[in-house]
Order: C-alpha cells, then sequence, then structure tokens
C-alpha cells in the first residue's frame, strides 16, 4: 500500500514537468513565428520614392526696386495775358482739347487797331517821299542829306507799324502747344491783369513720373530702363514706360535720386497729381530659376538633386549650387546648374543622393513658373 501511495504522488510530479516542457516549446514556437513575420518585410524589396521633376531653363528676370512718385503732365502753362485789358472774346471751352496756336482768348484791341491803321498811313506816305526822292536824287536834283533824312523817315515809319502791329498780336491769346483745357476762371468782359491765371493747358499724350530712389542703386539706373506702375484711381491696370533721365545730384539729407520716367497716356486716362506705385526692373539679364521648394538647405549651403536616368532607372544626385536673388517663390541659381538638367522640385527632401526614385509627374519649368506667378 506505501508503493501505491509513492506511485500516486510520483504521477503528479512527472506531469508537471512535462507539461512545463511543453508550455515552453509552444512559446518558442510563437516567439519564432512572429521574429519570422516581421523579419519577412525587410527582406521584400522597399518601394522606390516618388518625385516631381522640372526641367530647369533660362528666363529673362531682372531686379525690382521699389518706389513711390508722383505724375506731372508732359508741359504744363498757365495762361495769362501780356497786359491789363478787358476780355472781349472767349474762344475756349473748359476740358477741350486745342491744337497748337489756336486762339483762346481775344482782348480790346480797338485802340490798338486805330493806333495800326495810323501807322500804316505814315507808313505808306514815307515809303512814297522815299520813292521820289530817291527818282530827284537819281538825276541830281537832290542832296544826299535830303535822301537820307527820307530814308530815316520811312524806317521810323515801318518800325512803328511793326511794334504796334506786335501789340496788336498780344491782345490776342493762343495755345503754345497741343493739349488739354481745364477750368475757366474769368468771363467774358472782365479785366484781367498780367499774372492773372485764365485757365492751364497741359499736355497730357505723355506723363512724367517723379520717384526717388536711394542712391545705392546708381550704377544700375540708366536711361531707358523699363518700368511699370499702378495706382489706385485704375485698379488691375498696368502702365508701363521708361525712364528718361536721373536728377544731377543726390539728395544729402535721404540719400536718394529723382528719377523721372515717361510714360504713354493715349487716351489721357492719367491726370497730373496722381501718386504711381512704381516697380523699376533694373539688372535686366537671362538666369537659371527654380522652385525655392527644389533647394535642400545645409547650414549656410543650398543643394539641389538632380535627377539622371539610364535604362529607364532614375537616380539623383545632389550637387551644391548658388542662389542669387528670390522672386515670387523662385530663387536664381547663379552657378552649379545647367540650363536643361531636370531637378527635382517636390519631394527632395525625401531623397538621399544616388537614391533611386520614380518620376510620376514632369513638368516643364518655365510652364511652372507662369502658374506661380499667376
Amino acid at each position: 500500500s506505501k508503493l501505491l501511495k509513492g506511485q500516486y504522488l510520483m504521477l503528479p510530479l512527472t506531469l508537471l514537468k512535462n507539461l512545463v516542457v511543453v508550455f515552453f516549446l509552444v512559446v518558442g514556437m510563437v516567439v519564432g513565428l512572429n521574429v519570422q513575420a516581421v523579419n519577412e518585410p525587410t527582406k521584400q524589396k522597399r518601394p522606390l520614392s516618388t518625385v516631381k521633376v522640372a526641367k530647369v531653363m533660362s528666363e529673362s528676370i531682372s531686379d525690382p526696386i521699389e518706389a513711390l512718385g508722383n505724375l506731372k503732365a508732359n508741359e504744363n502753362v498757365d495762361i495769362t495775358v501780356h497786359f491789363a485789358e478787358f476780355i472781349r472774346e472767349i474762344r475756349f471751352i473748359e476740358g477741350q482739347r486745342v491744337e497748337q496756336n489756336d486762339v483762346l482768348l481775344v482782348l480790346e484791341n480797338a485802340e490798338e487797331q486805330a493806333l495800326l491803321q495810323e501807322a500804316n498811313f505814315t507808313l505808306k506816305d514815307a515809303k512814297r517821299q522815299l520813292a521820289r526822292i530817291k527818282a530827284i536824287a537819281g538825276r541830281g536834283d537832290a542832296s544826299q542829306s535830303l535822301l537820307d533824312e527820307r530814308q530815316r523817315e520811312f524806317n521810323v515809319a515801318k518800325a512803328r507799324f511793326s511794334g504796334i502791329e506786335s501789340r496788336l498780336k498780344d491782345h490776342t491769346v493762343s495755345a503754345p502747344f497741343a493739349g488739354l483745357i481745364g477750368l475757366r476762371n474769368i468771363s467774358q468782359g472782365a479785366y484781367v491783369a498780367p499774372g492773372d491765371v485764365i485757365t492751364t493747358l497741359i499736355d497730357d499724350s505723355a506723363m512724367k513720373l517723379d520717384f526717388s530712389v536711394p542712391a545705392v542703386f546708381l550704377s544700375t539706373l540708366k536711361t531707358g530702363m523699363l518700368l511699370t506702375a499702378t495706382t489706385r484711381a485704375f485698379p488691375g491696370e498696368v502702365f508701363k514706360g521708361s525712364v528718361a533721365t536721373l536728377d544731377n545730384r543726390v539728395d544729402t539729407i535721404s540719400r536718394t535720386v529723382i528719377v523721372r520716367a515717361l510714360l504713354p497716356n493715349p487716351e489721357g486716362a492719367l491726370k497730373p497729381g496722381l501718386l504711381m506705385e512704381v516697380l523699376l526692373h533694373a539688372n535686366e539679364r537671362r538666369a537659371l530659376l527654380i522652385p525655392e521648394e527644389a533647394l535642400v538647405p545645409k547650414s549656410r549651403q543650398h543643394f539641389v538633386m538632380i535627377v539622371e536616368t539610364n535604362n529607364g532607372v532614375s537616380q539623383v544626385k545632389q550637387r551644391q549650387v548658388s542662389v542669387g536673388e528670390r522672386l515670387n517663390g523662385r530663387a536664381e541659381i547663379t552657378s552649379g546648374l545647367a540650363d536643361g538638367e531636370t531637378i527635382v522640385i517636390h519631394g527632395a527632401d525625401k531623397v538621399r543622393d544616388n537614391s533611386k526614385v520614380k518620376v510620376i509627374h514632369a513638368i516643364h519649368q518655365s510652364h511652372q513658373s507662369q502658374m506661380g506667378d499667376n
């Protein structure tokens, strides 16, 4: 009975040991399967990174110089009189366009007309007397002194006639150039004196635009440079012009130089006194432009990813570039790139040097630039 009792006690211990061994075997198998499952994907080939690329193209660019300027008429004059007199006739209408030498105003001239008529009679008489004395002197019946006296009288009469005729012309005020008449400040029959502004006349076929530019840009400012100007008076409209001249000195306080440009104004839309926002295009040149997102900055250096395709396989090469001006989300490349090369413009920060990539969307650089500008 004691033997049977010991066998009964040993049986559970043996069974327990077997169960423990089976448990660890099962755990080992499960762990092994999990490790295999984890390592299995790593053995598979990683998918290629997808990037967007574009060809580098050269474009015409310039360095923008922004300024504010005021418009002036190409020609501007206050219409007044040469001497005090009453106004007899007004021959213009406010806002009228006139041609050069069109009569604008006529002053009272009855007295000058009478004086001119008298001077004309005197001149004709002096001319007849001179002709008669010349005929007599030709026969030797008149002295030279008498001939000289008649010649002097004729010359005096002629000069007096010319003077009165000139004063009579001053009674008529004419347009000195073709242009647009302003507001009328007098009425017919009014008494006017020199200096009284009767109206204004401007030549608005072209407008002068004066603006100040920092003196540091003197080396780039040249006559003929192109510019664009806008004003809030005409939202959405862009007026084009060019630099006509520069001032002959630099302001010692602001350290700026006044630049004068000419804006064609064929429709007469622009008016003197308008405030204009000016964009001057300096240092025009051909340059390589790329989107700023194509740049990979590292410390103080910039890199781009060049895409090279051989036998249908595309691979990126990292290359250092020098960056010039930045214009509306684009960067000028001064060295490191050549016209026609293909670069990564989207996803450059996700690829490494010499890695293979998949090009999913190739676009033309200049087309992208136009889209970015718009």
